[in-house]
């Protein structure tokens, strides 16, 4: 019988390629483009739970958001395009910018995003039994990790269907069925 750590693991696993599938059509000439009535776009969405899913992950294994992909403390990374998110730019209440190059390349969005998925997954499957049942800080409220885990698992779940609610308004081709 898989522990609970691990279980929660092979959550996050088996739903970041329920996530990725959307990613498809999103171009760097498209990666920041909005449409009516929908509140975020690729680029901003990709930044966004990669950051929440790392400030959940930094909570288990202690190791602190990764400088390769993130600037602390800034609204946009430098470059043109930049290699990194500005947190601030992504952060919860943070609101997207359509300027496509205040934010990194598809390419490296997705790589962004997938490295998070990773270190999440991985941080939560070395959890200990005592991790899982902790309080932990979450905003202005205090949840069991077991439920935050969860929580930014679903978080990733309703940003994806921002996505699908996107690309139709684009005009993509439908993913599913």
């Amino acid at each position: 019988m898989p522990s609970r750590s691990e279980t929660l693991a092979w959550m996050i696993e088996a739903s970041t390629p329920l996530a990725t599938r959307y990613f498809a059509g999103f171009t760097d000439a498209n990666r920041a483009a909005q449409a009516p009535g929908l509140p975020n776009h690729f680029a901003w969405t990709l930044g966004h739970c990669a950051l929440t899913m790392h400030r959940l992950a930094a909570q288990l294994d202690g190791k602190p958001l990764p400088e390769r992909d993130y600037e602390q403390g800034v609204q946009h990374s430098a470059g043109s395009p930049p290699t990194r998110f500005g947190t601030e730019g992504v952060a919860f209440g943070s609101k997207p910018v359509t300027d496509a190059g205040v934010y990194p390349s598809v390419a490296r969005c997705q790589e962004v995003f997938n490295a998070a998925a990773a270190r999440f997954a991985e941080a939560v499957r070395h959890a200990t039994d005592a991790q899982l049942d902790a309080l932990a800080p979450w905003g202005k409220s205090q949840l069991p990790m077991r439920d935050l885990i969860n929580r930014v698992n679903l978080h990733n779940s309703m940003h994806s269907g921002q996505l699908v609610d996107l690309r139709r308004a684009l005009g993509f081709d439908r993913v599913v069925g």
